[in-house]
């Protein structure tokens, strides 16, 4: 039993960190030093709380207040009010952004309601960075009962069983995968841990992560116990230190505990892990291409059969899992396949994390049950949209998805739905858009990433997204014409379907998906018609000059400490100076 009387959980993801979390603990840690409560009083770092829009947060136990963009300033009052008086800092509260209401406890929060974690388990409530308390949330038992009392093939049979399939984007049932692997001969076989996650806006893997590293170190043993490999690789982008830290301080700690390494529980079963670091190419979450990295090659894929379970790595039987598919493999051998596959739709099992973003009141890490529909995910989990303003479409699955409007936010989130109204499940970003967004430059804003990640390998990837990002750019510099139209479509049509891999294939789906249900506004800069008129408030304009600075076309013209006037014969509605004054001076109708 613990000693303490109370804990303070401070969140310890990247996110916090940036705004300064570390130092939030430094001050907790010294005020209840200073008033002798430090034997009273635990100070925890934890995961990523999934409420990234309010951090940094601070949790205090027994209590279950949760205190929201918490700053070093705070730490004084929340000690002095709370700890000592018993009074909650009301400034501090969550206010739900609908009803105005302030809220202490998280499971009040629209946010949290209807969320289900599995995957984000232990995600704020261990330290990532203690294996004891991994152990105390029933870490390591699913290994335990797997090396003890299954065989490998039984082992297979409850991850078929329970529906889970890939959470990276493809959906390929995971056991089978596992199969696979195990019935291809050879004694060296590898399991690879995916953690290459490159789509814009998505930050699932990363938060899992460093949030709770020993739950995919633990599944990557499982699993390579069940295909027959004693040797596991996580690829990870280098652009990831805080998860690299973690997981690599996790793996010393497995080992010292031998939970890694020679004949764990004594099973006779070998397994280790290492660490690969990748420079952040998008086109290496594809499995080929991030083999061919790991092995010190150029990331291009390669044309499939022979699947990696076949000939992967080092022309080894190989499985590329994902983080958060390994992130459910645990659970499931506790709980149960049934368990499991009686969450979800009838075709996708379980639940799925998304990265919330963009126009939304809650921004953050969101679980939910397959079948949850996107109505649900954006206005009750999410909040609605920020300022009031009207909901105007959701990019599912990043780069390579396409956006969704209002006519489809009763579709429930599963693989298959998604696919049939012309998006994806892809890894799980979702990018939620106001009124206000220009779904012309959203798309090029997609294709000008997808165009400079393409790995050159084929020609139709390689200079196809190219040469729609070209046309994007003469329509909205109002260059274009209605015949840019036909282009765009035909390229991408063509692209889809001759590029090499997946992500060359969905390349352009951003743009086909908006040019389907935002024609108007491709035909607009096609006539080089002007949507937007700006204009800027003489009043509120204190002559700054950053608008100036970042107007691409240079038609904002005045003196510094001068209001400014836009030029509108010249200007093309880019929104670069209404993005840039923090005056609210630029203005449009």
């Amino acid at each position: 039993m613990s000693k303490y009387t109370r804990q303070i959980m401070v969140c310890g993801g990247t996110g916090c960190i940036a705004s300064e979390s570390e130092v939030i603990i430094d001050r907790f840690k010294e005020g209840l030093q200073d008033i002798g409560y430090e034997e009273e009083i635990q100070v925890l770092k934890t995961g990523c709380f999934g409420f990234c829009g309010q951090g940094p947060i601070v949790k205090i136990h027994p209590d279950n207040v949760f205190y929201v963009k918490v700053t070093p300033g705070d730490v004084a009052e929340i000690i002095s009010e709370h700890l000592v008086k018993g009074r909650r800092v009301q400034r501090l509260l969550f206010v739900d952004p609908n009803t105005r209401v302030k809220l202490e406890k998280h499971e009040n929060m629209g946010f949290y309601q209807k969320q289900y974690r599995i995957a984000l388990r232990n995600c704020g409530f261990i330290n990532p960075e203690d294996i004891e308390e991994y152990i105390a949330f029933s870490g390591y038992e699913a290994l335990g009962r797997v090396l003890t009392s299954m065989t490998p093939q039984e082992v297979i049979n409850v991850i078929k069983d329970s529906g889970l399939r890939g959470r990276g984007g493809g959906g390929f049932s995971t056991g089978l995968k596992w199969e696979l692997a195990a019935k291809s001969p050879g004694t060296e076989k590898y399991i690879i841990c995916n953690a290459d996650e490159g789509d814009p806006g998505a930050f699932m893997d990363r938060s899992i992560l460093e949030g709770d590293p020993h739950s995919v170190l633990e599944a990557m043993a499982i699993g390579g116990y069940a295909m027959g490999a004693c040797h596991g690789l996580i690829y990870i982008r280098a652009e990831y230190p805080l998860a690299i830290e973690r997981l690599n301080i996790a793996m010393k700690q497995a080992r010292e505990l031998g939970l890694l390494g020679r004949d764990i529980f004594g099973s006779g079963f070998d397994f280790d892990i290492e660490v690969k670091l990748g420079a952040g190419a998008f086109v290496c979450g594809e499995e080929t291409a991030l083999i061919h990295s790991m092995e010190g090659l150029r990331g291009e894929p390669t044309k499939k059969p022979p699947f990696p379970a076949e000939s992967g790595y080092r022309g080894k039987p190989t499985s590329v899992n994902n983080v958060e598919t390994l992130a459910n493999i645990c659970p499931i051998i506790l709980k149960g396949a049934d368990w499991f596959s009686s969450i979800g739709t009838a075709t996708s099992k379980g639940t799925k994390v998304f990265a919330l973003a963009g126009k939304v009141n809650n921004v953050g890490l969101v679980e939910v049950p397959m079948g949850t529909t996107l109505r649900e995910i954006i206005f009750e989990i999410g909040g609605g949209i920020a300022d009031g303003k009207a909901f105007k479409a959701v990019q599912t699955g990043g780069p390579s998805g396409g956006v969704i409007t209002q006519a489809d936010l009763d579709t429930p989130i599963d693989y298959e739905s998604l696919k049939g109204i012309g998006s994806m499940m892809g890894s799980g970003g979702m990018i939620v858009m106001d009124e206000d967004d220009d779904m012309v430059e959203i798309a090029k804003f997609y294709l000008d990433f997808t165009q400079d990640e393409s790995c050159g390998k084929c020609t139709p990837c390689r200079i196809g997204t190219k040469r729609m990002f070209e046309i994007l750019e003469r329509l909205t510099n109002l260059e274009g014409d209605l015949e840019d139209l036909e282009k765009l479509q035909d390229l991408g049509k063509m692209i889809k379907d001759s590029a090499l891999c997946g992500l060359g294939q969905t390349a352009p789906n951003p743009v086909l998906s908006t040019m389907k249900y935002f024609p108007e506004e491709y035909e607009a800069y096609a006539r080089r018609e002007k949507k937007i008129t700006y204009a800027i408030d003489e009043e509120k304009c204190i002559g700054c000059t950053a608008c100036v600075r970042v107007c691409p076309v240079k038609c904002i013209t005045g003196s510094v400490k001068q209001p400014h006037v836009i030029d509108e014969t010249a200007c093309i509605a880019c929104g670069a100076c209404y993005d840039v004054c923090r005056f609210d001076a630029v203005l449009k109708p």
